[in-house]
């Protein structure tokens, strides 16, 4: 699987989206600066990381949403390739269109980070097929504008489509999302977002491994 990963300023997951695409595909992925416009050819699967692209200023994610590589990463979408978009990854695909709703101040107006135990919606996804067996797992949240917000009829079908990839577990939601939910899915199926960070769950020594499904999925898918 052929893969690369965008960088914006202030992007500070970038490294953690390069360890985990590496250890899961046997290859480093492309890093491809925001400015550059060129998602190199042949590739399966963009992520767009976490962090704080611009400096969140605006709005998380507006800025991101208007550099040059948009038209290339709306081009690689529309020819059915795969895109991970993991917290201010998944503003900027709202931001742009490529998934629905927005991402607003978490209700208790606090930054919130810590591990988070997530609800698996199905299995029956290209990001969650590793997970087959399993109901829950744990990922970290870094946050302070994850509390997903759309109109009852997009949600209603989100729910209706089978497109909330995670929902956060029965009274642990973190940021007062709509529903709990913490991923949602593209119409194809191609392009997730999520606000919990699967790359910094990969290796055990974050505290654990519950991350690698979302990866072992997509290699599997693509």
């Amino acid at each position: 699987m052929k893969t690369a990963v965008i960088v914006f300023p202030g992007s500070n997951c970038d490294r953690d989206a390069h360890d985990a695409l590496a250890k899961v595909t046997g290859q480093a992925p492309a890093m491809v600066w925001h400015k550059d416009g060129t998602i190199p050819e042949g590739t399966d699967l963009v992520m767009v990381p976490g962090g704080f692209s611009y400096g969140d200023y605006l709005r998380c994610g507006a800025m991101a949403g208007n550099s040059p590589v948009i038209s290339q990463l709306h081009a690689h979408a529309e020819r059915g390739g795969y895109v991970l978009g993991v917290c201010n990854g998944f503003q900027i695909l709202c931001e742009t269109g490529l998934l629905p709703g927005a991402l607003m101040r978490n209700a208790s107006l606090h930054f919130v980070c810590r591990p988070q135990a997530l609800k698996i919606e199905s299995t029956n996804t290209a990001y969650t097929s590793a997970y087959s067996g399993a109901s829950d797992v744990v990922i970290p949240v870094a946050h302070h504008d994850g509390n997903y917000f759309a109109d009852d009829a997009t949600l209603n079908t989100l729910e209706g489509e089978g497109r909330v990839g995670f929902r956060y577990a029965s009274g642990q939601n973190p940021n007062g999302s709509a529903r709990d939910i913490a991923g949602i899915l593209s119409e194809n199926g191609r392009i997730l977002g999520m606000m919990p960070h699967p790359e910094r769950a990969i290796g055990g020594h974050e505290g654990g491994t519950d991350g690698l499904g979302v990866f072992e999925s997509l290699l599997s898918a693509a």
